[in-house]
């Protein structure tokens, strides 16, 4: 049977945190479990159900992290797991790299008739996020004959050696690795809050685009090598960055004019975490090759990397999974593409509004808030040491989501100094308001100084 906890929306502390299991838990991590895990805070899960976890001493608290934007329908959705447990009694694996089963093709025909615009898609399926990356790197290079990549700085795309390649979002994440995969080359990012070639540029977008063309393309790659250019359609690990339109739509006019494919990686921002299925339908943005994980299967692991029909053409062998598409993954994945279609996208967008709403209100309050930002319920907010120099303020960062999480919120950090609000998208209202409440709470006690250390 699923987990399950006391049916409620808000949270419930009854022990100091960490709690006393919690902290023999974690003493056995550190002893027997690899160092290189980034953890903010020391919540050691039990259960959970909808937006609600509960800890081994029995704390509960509200989750605005989603497991990383991942449990979209919620925690153990019942529905989910219903469909999980039916497909684990009949087939649990045969690897579709060498045999055939109806969920594959099942699940590629909804995705597929998801795209907008029509034509026809085909998906490989994989493990992770970073796999779809991977894979659609492949892809790319052995469509093309082409063997460079232009990528942006502070993305985040996997740390799998291309996808590390790809990624340039902490120098830590590269620390140590290489040489890493050749024929990358970075590119500033338009973000519309603090440009990256000039803050104060009264067009960020046409001056990221023209680095491209007019500065890359003239000096150091030639575009007739590039076999795509990869981006997040909204920047996830980098800050929850919302690009203008126009930079977007001005990277794909510089693809199609070089003969270059686009690959969209939508594996945080896609599924409904902006308002839309996929966020490249809040833009006039129409990438060749899509990769998307995450929220895609509520927690269980499943990569896919989609792309037009004429582009995914590489013959049997070129590439395979072993687990990719395994029938269980994709059992859940077929029900939470339902639940999302029939009411959490759009639950999503309603929500996600009233909560942007809510934290842009706390400017006038805090001045520690720099900038609110963000697409249905993929929800940023930068703070800064000031506002006119929007200086960012990392530690103040870090300690504001310790701060959350004495008060039972769960959130997580994203860029130098950006809190990431990615909750599951069935929230309600009141879970929101619960939420921006919080947040306002521990800003407080942190520009007042008076948070523990």
């Amino acid at each position: 049977m699923a987990p399950q906890v006391i049916d409620q929306k808000l949270p419930h502390l009854v022990t100091e945190l960490p709690g006393p299991r919690a902290r023999q838990i974690i003493e056995s991590d550190q002893r027997y479990v690899s160092p290189s895990y980034t953890r903010s805070y020391p919540l050691v899960a039990a259960k959970a159900r909808g937006a609600i976890v509960e800890d081994v001493d029995g704390n509960r608290f509200l989750d605005f992290s989603a497991g990383i934007a991942v449990t979209s329908t919620g925690h153990c959705h019942p529905d989910v797991v219903r469909a999980i447990q039916k497909q684990a009694e009949t087939l649990i694996h045969m690897s579709g790299t060498d045999f055939y089963y109806a969920q594959m093709p099942d699940l590629a025909r909804t995705l597929s008739s998801l795209i907008p615009g029509g034509g026809e898609w085909r998906c490989f399926f994989g493990n992770s996020g970073a796999e779809a990356v991977e894979a659609a790197m492949k892809l790319a290079r052995y469509k093309t004959g082409r063997w460079q990549f232009i990528a942006m700085q502070s993305s985040f795309h996997g740390r799998t050696m291309g996808a590390l390649s790809l990624t340039s979002s902490k120098p830590v994440q590269r620390k140590g690795f290489g040489p890493l995969v050749p024929g990358v080359t970075h590119i500033p990012y338009a973000n519309p809050y603090r440009c990256p070639l000039d803050h104060e540029h009264v067009d960020c977008a046409k001056a990221c685009v023209s680095y491209l063309e007019d500065i890359v393309f003239k000096t150091t790659v030639n575009p007739d090598e590039v076999a795509a250019i990869v981006l997040e359609t909204v920047q996830g690990e980098g800050g929850y960055v919302v690009p203008p339109p126009e930079f977007l739509s001005g990277i794909e006019r510089v693809a199609r004019k070089h003969g270059i494919l686009v690959i969209a990686d939508e594996v945080q921002c896609g599924m409904g975490r902006t308002g839309k299925m996929f966020a490249f339908e809040n833009f006039d943005f129409h990438p060749d090759i899509i990769a998307i994980a995450k929220g895609i299967a509520s927690g269980m692991p499943l990569g896919v990397m989609m792309a037009r029909k004429e582009i995914m053409d590489w013959k049997p062998g070129a590439h395979a999974s072993t687990f990719g598409g395994n029938p269980v993954c994709l059992a859940a994945a077929i029900e939470t593409v339902r639940l999302l279609q029939e009411k959490y996208v759009a639950n999503s967008a309603k929500v996600g509004g009233f909560m942007k709403s809510r934290l842009t209100s706390l400017m006038d309050k805090h001045p520690l808030i720099g900038d609110v930002r963000g697409l249905g319920l993929m929800l940023g907010v930068e703070l800064v040491k000031d506002r006119e120099t929007r200086e960012t303020a990392p530690s103040l960062r870090d300690a504001v989501v310790d701060e959350c999480f004495k008060r039972g919120l769960l959130i997580l950090g994203a860029g130098p100094s950006t809190i990431r609000f990615s909750p599951p998208l069935i929230i309600d209202e009141e879970q929101a308001s619960f939420a921006a409440d919080t947040f306002s709470a521990a800003l407080s006690m942190v520009e007042s100084g008076t948070a523990a250390a």
